[in-house]
């Protein structure tokens, strides 16, 4: 390809509102243009990158034995609503009408249609287990878009279902897939990747890994333990925490006047905040019915857990006059009467704890759970925290750290197969429900976040196997015969070595092609100039800046393809 034949700008300056530097970059270098809210149009760079990485997922995908298959982007709302989804998914589901009046949705993820495709056609056991797979235009009504391809509304995913007879057979083909998803990136090139134990959210399902990039842009929180490798998304995370037992006391009430938050309960009584019992209140979605979490007093509630254990969607709750709530002094002794009360685990094994005394400027001292509460369930509900104790190893070494989600995994079990009535004869002739898996990658996000991992500030640094092109020849002075004789050749001789090149062949200053080809990010630069024809030599060197050299002309179509497939074998 000829750059005086490519469409696209590439720009000095990114607009204000590129913040993210992957955004910025992929903006300024013509990658891709903004056509309205999270949803770009891509140029031929992004192009080739994206079908690359989609190369390297079709070939990861077809070794695991996967089976390629097209769903539809229109679906009818009706196998939406045999799930449950229709309903209970909000604006992010878009919802329409065909001008027969059918109601539709646009697919932002394809549960549905997998179960449909399979539905009455894998009747037998005999006809399992087995994989179907896609690589398709989703839309979701994202209300946070942001970053560029980091974020969208319109997107391109591989999304990939498997159906299975028993949960033996799940679990190894997840493992199968688990390694899938590793081989995936690390031949990418992506660098720092961690799976994560994360939470199923919408999808369902049991069991669930993130694969996170790792990356202060990143929207979602991860817990890591450098020791044992222990990982998990914030909202997943295990809270673990070694709790000094005290000695037991009298419930005693105490005058604590003007002291509403735990801090200023603990200052009053001079206690430390983990001897105490804090109150979070909050409202069912359905009929606003109260819902007050005890926790330690220096940690905070997980929503997304207390959600999951709840089964019901929550709101932070308003307190009311009528509610018989005492904001800034509630307890679990004389709590008000049909208000659901969770308590969390880092409350169990404390013998003394302060909390409220649902009274106006009044606090218990002495609160022993067992004693004058009876016996209550412990659930974790908590947020981890830096240096808390990691749930595997024990060591208080976790560490909070941001990620880019740039693929997930889910075993699903029969949330679906059981909701749209799809069922198998085993070998008995029994009727049974097919046990599910489901794992996606986001394309586009894949290849913005693996822009933000590699750059500098001058452009993306590509990895060989997911570069635009392997290598760019710039000429230097296009109106000089001999530069422009050697360059078109070797533009040429490399297209025929099967070499991917790029050619700058325009007339403009040495300044501006540089900064063109970093933008270009192309792992490989050749230099033709009246310098290096003099010498009888070509200028070589690595987008990375690793290395620079001089490569005689002769033979320099051997040496500077070897170079590439050195380059490649790093992401085989």
């Amino acid at each position: 390809m000829k750059v005086s034949k490519l469409l696209g700008q590439r720009f000095k300056n990114a607009p204000s509102d590129c913040i993210i530097e992957s955004h910025a970059l992929m903006t300024r270098g013509g990658y891709m243009k903004h056509m309205a809210n999270g949803i770009y149009s891509l140029y031929m760079p992004t192009k080739r990158i994206t079908k690359k990485i989609e190369a390297i997922i079709r070939d990861e995908m077809d070794k695991a034995d996967g089976q390629e298959v097209m769903f539809p982007v229109a679906m009818p709302a009706s196998i939406w609503e045999e799930s449950g989804r229709y309903d209970s998914i909000g604006s992010e589901l878009a919802r329409w009408r065909d001008r027969s009046g059918n109601k539709m949705v646009l697919g932002m993820t394809h549960e549905e249609a997998a179960v449909h495709l399979a539905r009455n056609t894998a009747e037998s056991y005999a006809d399992y287990p087995f994989m179907i797979y896609q690589i398709q235009t989703k839309f979701r009504d994202e209300p946070r878009a942001r970053g560029g391809l980091i974020r969208v509304r319109e997107f391109t995913m591989k999304d990939a279902y498997s159906f299975h007879t028993s949960e033996e057979d799940l679990d190894k083909y997840y493992d199968v897939q688990f390694k899938a998803y590793e081989n995936i990136f690390r031949r990418a090139g992506a660098k720092n990747v961690v799976a994560v134990k994360s939470d199923s959210g919408m999808m369902g399902g049991s069991v669930s890994h993130e694969f996170m990039l790792l990356s202060d842009i990143g929207e979602d929180t991860i817990a890591i333990c450098p020791t044992c490798g222990y990982s998990a998304n914030m909202e997943a995370a295990d809270v673990v925490v070694e709790n000094a037992t005290g000695e037991i006391s009298e419930l005693t009430k105490v005058h604590t006047p003007n002291a509403k938050s735990i801090e200023e309960v603990c200052s009053f009584l001079k206690a430390d905040t983990k001897s105490s019992m804090k109150a979070v209140v909050y409202q069912r979605n359905s009929d606003d019915a109260y819902v007050i979490v005890f926790i330690r007093g220096d940690l905070e509630v997980n929503e997304t857990k207390l959600r999951n254990y709840l089964k019901y969607e929550i709101h932070p709750g308003v307190v009311t006059e009528d509610s018989g709530i005492v904001a800034g002094f509630i307890g679990p002794v004389g709590a008000p009467a049909g208000v659901k009360i969770v308590f969390d685990a880092s409350l169990k094994g404390i013998e003394s704890l302060i909390c409220g005394a649902n009274e106006t400027d009044y606090h218990y001292t002495g609160l022993n759970i067992s004693r004058d509460l009876g016996d209550v369930e412990f659930v974790d509900v908590a947020k981890i925290f830096e240096g808390a104790i990691c749930p595997v190893c024990g060591k208080p070494h976790i560490t909070i750290n941001k990620g880019i989600e740039i693929g997930n995994i889910f075993k699903l079990g029969t949330k679906y197969t059981k909701a749209m009535d799809m069922t198998y004869l085993d070998a008995d002739g029994v009727a049974k429900h097919p046990i599910m898996g489901c794992y996606g990658i986001g394309v586009g996000r894949l290849c913005a976040s693996i822009c933000q991992e590699s750059h500098d500030n001058f452009g993306p640094i590509w990895p060989m196997s997911i570069a635009p092109w392997q290598v760019e020849v710039c000429n230097l002075r296009s109106d000089d015969e001999t530069v422009n004789s050697a360059a078109a050749k070797l533009y040429e001789d490399l297209k025929a070595a099967d070499v991917e090149v790029l050619y700058d062949d325009r007339n403009i200053r040495p300044g501006a092609m540089f900064a063109d080809a970093d933008l270009f990010g192309i792992p490989v630069r050749v230099v033709v100039s009246p310098k290096t024809c003099e010498k009888g030599v070509f200028e070589v060197s690595f987008r990375d800046k690793s290395w620079k050299g001089e490569i005689a002309m002769e033979g320099a179509v051997d040496e500077i393809k070897k170079i590439v497939e050195d380059q490649l074998t790093l992401y085989k």
